[in-house]
């Protein structure tokens, strides 16, 4: 009786999903575009189900399909992984390496992390995906996720990677124009400039004074004309003038080194948005994950750093 899927099927169906259309996988895997599609009707004529929606214009898997990639990758990542226990990559980091980071940020900071990683480890084939709200942890489609805030459950390891408060602050001109709030409840008479990421309450700022047993934390409920789902227009509208923002001191620290952005309320802290390195258990001991989240925890000291001698801002 011959095998229903072959080996060599898990990698040709990862492949044609990842490229998007028959035309995509076939420049990829270097064939003719028929090529793709007889192996894809065979593959299905072993299984006896269809895994691919064909149109004219484009492809999409059926749920049949859908369940087929998600075991594949799991079955090829579970087969990286036993090359680099037993030892086959253990001396210099190989393979692919997927990773996942939020557009702003992802755009800002971890791109040039990667430039640098890729020219330190030319074996190590990386694939940088940015959105706008990180993937679920039960998805098996990233290697490694940079994340804010506080880490996840125990499903996965989180690496912390650096300190990142959140700040607030505006431009000059606009608390010119608008006064400066004293305290936390003033804040609901400002506009305040909005960015809807991730799963946190949208409009609502948490803002604490003093520490331990003693700190107070008062939720304010902000409102605005403007709001955004991305983080640098967000910030060229605080600094065109626009209102309050609460950002990342990794993205305003050289604002407000020059004073383009003021603090606001800056006897008070907000919670924290740490940076962390977020990957499965089973990926402890791949050798090119370990060197991605060492290299990215290197540069990040490195560049906090630098950002706190030239800002003056203490970590």
């Amino acid at each position: 009786m011959s095998e229903a899927i072959h080996p060599a099927d898990l990698g040709f169906f990862s492949v044609l999903a990842g490229a998007g259309s028959l035309s995509a996988a076939a420049r990829e895997l270097g064939v003719t575009t028929p090529a793709v599609s007889r192996r894809l009707a065979l593959m299905e004529e072993r299984l006896g189900v269809a895994l691919v929606n064909r149109t004219t214009r484009r492809m999409s898997l059926t749920p049949e399909g859908e369940t087929c990639l998600e075991r594949a990758r799991r079955i090829l990542g579970e087969i990286r992984d036993l090359e680099e226990v037993l030892g086959t990559s253990r001396s210099t980091p190989t393979g692919l390496l997927r990773v996942n980071a939020t557009l702003g940020f992802g755009r800002s900071h971890v791109a040039q992390v990667v430039s640098r990683f890729a020219h330190k480890y030319p074996q190590v084939e990386v694939q940088l995906q940015l959105t706008v709200n990180p993937p679920a942890l039960t998805e098996d489609t990233f290697d490694v996720c940079i994340r804010f805030g506080a880490p996840p459950d125990a499903r996965v390891i989180a690496r912390h990677i650096a300190a990142n408060r959140r700040l607030l602050c505006a431009a000059p001109a606009y608390l010119s124009r608008q006064g400066t709030p004293k305290v936390p409840g003033d804040l609901a008479r400002h506009n305040c400039i909005g960015i809807r990421q991730g799963e946190e309450a949208w409009g609502v700022w948490r803002l604490t004074k003093g520490k331990g047993r003693n700190a107070v934390t008062q939720a304010v409920r902000t409102k605005g004309t403007l709001a955004t789902n991305d983080g640098g227009i967000a910030v060229a509208w605080a600094l065109d003038g626009h209102g309050i923002l609460m950002r990342a001191e990794w993205d305003i620290a050289r604002y407000l080194k020059s004073g383009r952005l003021v603090p606001v309320l800056p006897d008070y802290y907000t919670p924290d948005a740490d940076i962390h390195a977020i990957y499965p258990h089973r990926h402890q001991l791949a050798v090119r994950v370990r060197a991605f989240v060492d290299f990215l925890e290197e540069s990040f000291r490195e560049s906090s750093s630098r950002t706190a001698i030239s800002s003056g801002i203490a970590t």
